[in-house]
């Protein structure tokens, strides 16, 4: 007979291992290190998109109220470094930042999912990021303008519905996919600096589509959900969300096991949310402290009152839970990462 303990008993026996291991004194040393190292520097969080999108909200908002947390409680800057649908500043954290704990970075949730079925652009491994820790980990919607007079995936089987996006990421992938196995008729535009923009150019009649979290479109734009000026498609995640019963999964539009594994391994992304991480190489003890200060941070009942009035979701996953997503991701099966990879690509992709 295997007994389980209970949720809560679960949480106090945490709360007791985490009180005990604090009061050791190679606990209480490392803390002094850190605490010494960070004293009168600055963090910088970069953002791989620019100003106004949901990544950029998540790290402003965590970014507040971090450095209160972090030992030695250093500054905390913000600093925008859009392009390549994030992948400079992954690669700028990669393979130019110090690896000391002092920079952090956002950058596209399904960074390891490209990485896992060979995108010759993603020049870093992303299993070897520290990740730090996600705030919200939100379904992504996939929503076209109300002029458009499209309401279904069907619609966009019979109709051309122009999608603007940041580049080859999930911003495009999701139409792509659906292009490959569904017979949708996205044509979709690539090089938006981020969800500001590409919003802009739905409201202008530039775009008729794109993609972000129902908490980003809750937040910055609730006035379109209110008047109706956005039809949700679909969502991409595991399952669907509590307040969107009705709104098809991405993967529910799989045909047969393959394809159903390949987009189960796509929608597995939005777990990460909107994460934070950090360089490869960077010292155990700086990683431990910076996710325990993002734990404290999500908990922070000032941090949670910004949050709610800023309309954004609170759904935190710790850095630790990041890490072993990503591992799996990295190490899905090859039949499926193959299959997953030839209908993401992009027409101009196919011919290379």
């Amino acid at each position: 007979m295997v007994t389980r303990i209970s949720t809560p008993a679960r949480r106090a026996l945490r709360c007791l291992i985490t009180v005990a291991a604090s009061c050791s004194p190679a606990f209480v040393f490392a803390q002094d290190s850190v605490a010494d190292f960070y004293r009168g520097k600055s963090v910088d969080i970069v953002v791989g998109y620019s100003a106004g999108g949901s990544y950029d909200a998540y790290a402003r908002l965590v970014g507040r109220f971090i450095g209160a947390h972090i030992p030695g409680q250093p500054r905390v800057n913000i600093k925008q470094m859009a392009g390549g649908g994030s992948r400079i500043a992954a690669n700028y954290v990669y393979n130019i930042a110090p690896k000391d704990g002092t920079v952090l970075a956002t950058a596209d949730q399904a960074m390891p999912v490209q990485q896992a079925v060979g995108d010759p652009d993603i020049k870093f491994d992303t299993g070897t990021f520290n990740w730090i820790g996600n705030p919200t980990a939100d379904n992504n919607l996939l929503v076209v303008w109300h002029t458009a007079n499209v309401r279904t995936l069907d619609d966009i089987k019979a109709k051309e519905v122009v999608l603007a996006s940041t580049g080859i990421n999930t911003s495009s992938q999701y139409a792509q996919a659906l292009n490959s196995i569904a017979g949708t008729r996205f044509k979709i535009i690539l090089g938006y600096p981020g969800a500001a923009e590409m919003g802009l150019a739905m409201e202008k009649g530039e775009a008729m589509s794109h993609t972000a979290p129902w908490a980003a479109w809750k937040a910055s734009h609730p006035d379109w959900i209110r008047d109706k000026k956005i039809n949700i498609i679909f969502q991409v995640g595991l399952r669907r969300s509590k307040e969107l019963p009705d709104v098809p999964l991405f993967m529910d539009y799989a045909t047969n096991d393959l394809d159903r594994s390949a987009l189960r391994l796509f929608s597995s992304a939005a777990a990460l949310g909107r994460p934070l991480f950090t360089a490869p190489g960077v010292p155990q003890e700086r990683v431990d402290a910076l996710r325990k200060a993002f734990d404290e941070t999500v908990r922070d009942k000032d941090f949670l009152d910004a949050a709610a009035q800023s309309g954004l979701d609170i759904d935190p996953v710790p850095g630790v839970e990041l890490q072993r997503i990503v591992s799996e991701i990295v190490a899905s099966p090859k039949e499926v990462t193959a299959r997953l990879s030839s209908i993401i690509a992009l027409p101009d992709q196919k011919k290379n």
